[in-house]
């Protein structure tokens, strides 16, 4: 049985690029928990459109034991001192000393993303002596419009039997289902899907980009 700790800037991130592989882990008996930084309602609409149930609605759809919302303000991020994100990350790892972990790209669009692999990647050091895998996510709407686009792929997740159950983990969010063709409909997740597993002979895939994978003389 594994640790597994998926680190998010907002609601829904934490399933659009990891969704299908979690709820392999939670299928596995593995533990997971997900930080949520970002409350994701203030700037985007000004009030409350209940995105915390729907975290809790799709985190018991995909299995996630708990998650931890510090309810940072939606894309401010950059207002904030590194130390201020850092902090909450360490305090997750430190009790809950996670095996392997998810976490936002790098170079993804948008900047509350950036912020937060940044700070991860400093909580998260290998320091962190039970962290054996680390990687980074692909979030639709958001890594594919960065640039430069930075994103490599270097590992690929047959979902092809649970593609099901992360749509119904990301209908939770209604309010942030789009029509198609926009990447963030149901039917757009699920092409993106059958897009990456094709590109290795799978039906369905999520992909990720390795930050460290850690093999100890002890392990």
């Amino acid at each position: 049985m594994s640790n597994v700790l998926v680190i998010a800037a907002h609601p829904d991130d934490e399933l659009l690029g990891v969704g299908g592989t979690v709820y392999l882990h939670a299928l596995r008996g593995d533990r997971i928990k997900s930080i949520i930084m970002c409350e994701g309602e203030s700037l985007r609409y000004g009030r409350d459109v209940g995105q915390s149930t729907a975290t809790q609605k799709a985190a018991e759809i995909l299995g996630v034991e708990e998650v931890v919302q510090p309810r940072f303000p939606d894309q401010r991020l950059d207002t904030f001192t590194l130390t201020d994100l850092i902090t909450p990350i360490e305090q997750v790892s430190e009790a809950f000393h996670p095996d392997i972990v998810y976490c936002q790209c790098g170079y993804d669009a948008n900047q509350d993303h950036q912020r937060l692999f940044e700070a991860a990647n400093i909580a998260l050091r290998p320091t962190s002596e039970w962290i054996r895998e680390f990687y980074t996510f692909y979030t639709c709407s958001s890594t594919e419009w960065g640039y430069p686009r930075s994103f490599a792929p270097d590992t690929w997740v047959d979902i092809s039997d649970v593609l099901d159950r992360k749509i119904e983990a990301f209908e939770a969010y209604s309010s942030e289902v789009k029509p198609y063709p926009h990447p963030r409909s149901s039917d757009a997740l699920r092409h993106q899907a059958h897009f990456w597993g094709n590109q290795v002979c799978m039906d369905a895939a999520e992909v990720f980009m390795t930050v460290r994978r850690i093999r100890r003389k002890d392990a």
